[in-house]
């Protein structure tokens, strides 16, 4: 081990070497680039508004009152704010006809009582508290003939994969 140590170098020569080494670094870029000469530049008289002298003194900005040694700050009283704006005036009101001018005057008597009936039919569908009735019972109502209409058409041929593959696995545990 004090062979090892021995041929380790010392902190102190490590730094030389670095010293060394970033000396001769310098050295020939400083050689090689002379240093160029300062352009002379046109100095422009300091701007008196962006200096703030602290020595200044500064006239206070409201009235101030002094009580001992303490100088109590009273701010001038705010306006008054200005009034609000009037109100817009109101628009003229639209002409309310009832259901029997309107269904005179643009449809027929058989499609005004049709269209009633489809438009009460519907809001009576839609009513959600009529009689206990949740959304939950309202989706089940619209979902059942979709899913009845579905497994009539798909479970026969679900039922009979799943019974062919029953049948060739139990034919395969036998025959082994």
């Amino acid at each position: 081990m004090s062979e090892q140590s021995s041929q380790e170098p010392t902190m102190e020569e490590i730094l030389a070497s670095i010293r060394r080494i970033i000396s001769e670094d310098d050295a020939p870029a400083e050689a090689a680039a002379p240093a160029p000469e300062p352009e002379p530049v046109a100095e422009e008289p300091p701007a008196e508004d962006d200096v703030l002298e602290l020595t200044d003194p500064i006239d206070p900005p409201a009235p101030v009152e002094s009580m001992g040694d303490i100088d109590v700050y009273s701010p001038d009283p705010e306006p008054e704010p200005a009034p609000p704006p009037p109100p817009p005036p109101e628009p003229a009101p639209t002409p309310v006809f009832s259901r029997e001018e309107v269904a005179e005057t643009l449809v027929g008597d058989h499609a005004s009582s049709l269209a009633a009936t489809a438009f009460g039919s519907l809001s009576s569908a839609l009513l959600m508290p009529k009689d206990g009735r949740t959304l939950e019972d309202v989706v089940r109502e619209l979902l059942r003939p979709l899913l009845k209409e579905w497994l009539d058409q798909n479970l026969p041929r679900i039922v009979e994969t799943k019974v062919e593959e029953e049948v060739h696995r139990i034919a395969r545990g036998r025959g082994v």
